[in-house]
């Protein structure tokens, strides 16, 4: 289907959203219900991870590994959530200048998993994560788009042709 919904194949399309699809570009097909359901999980999850690491933490202090290594755990899991809650804010606004960094990047966003799912939980109280990225990305491709129809739809049979004159 087409931009407009006339099931024509031409235009750009929109990018579809994890847990979104392209529902994000009007609105519709159940778009609130979802981002209530989005957010709610990733609270949920959120919250999950930190009893999790709560239970990761008392075996520690059950093993006795001593405050060192108790410190260094807090330490470790409270830097990586604060790289993957900024990594992961910044993606939903602009893509990344460096993909191959970013990629380096993933195993330190794995450690901070809590710093991204609370960046998803903020970001969808306000919208879809990433919507505003691709809803810009998608009106200028659109924009550019019909720039170039109209300049091609324009009457060829109506331009003056200059033609040599006759003697």
């Amino acid at each position: 289907m087409g931009t407009d919904g006339s099931g024509g194949d031409s235009g750009p399309r929109p990018e579809p959203i994890r847990f979104f699809g392209t529902t994000w570009v009007a609105r519709g097909g159940g778009y609130a219900p979802r981002r209530v359901a989005v957010c709610a999980g990733s609270l949920a999850a959120a919250v999950g991870a930190c009893f999790l690491l709560r239970f990761a933490f008392e075996g520690l202090e059950i093993a006795k590994a001593g405050s060192f290594v108790g410190v260094l755990v807090i330490v470790m899991f409270a830097v990586c959530s604060a790289i993957a809650f900024r990594r992961t804010w910044e993606g939903f606004s602009k893509r990344p200048a460096d993909p191959a960094r970013d990629e380096s990047l993933r195993s330190l966003k794995m450690i901070g998993f809590i710093g991204s799912l609370t960046a998803y939980f903020l970001r969808s109280l306000a919208e879809a994560p990433g919507e505003g990225l691709r809803r810009g990305e998608y009106e200028t491709a659109l924009a550019r788009y019909e720039r170039r129809r109209t300049a091609r739809a324009r009457n060829p049979a109506a331009r003056k042709v200059k033609r040599p004159k006759r003697k």
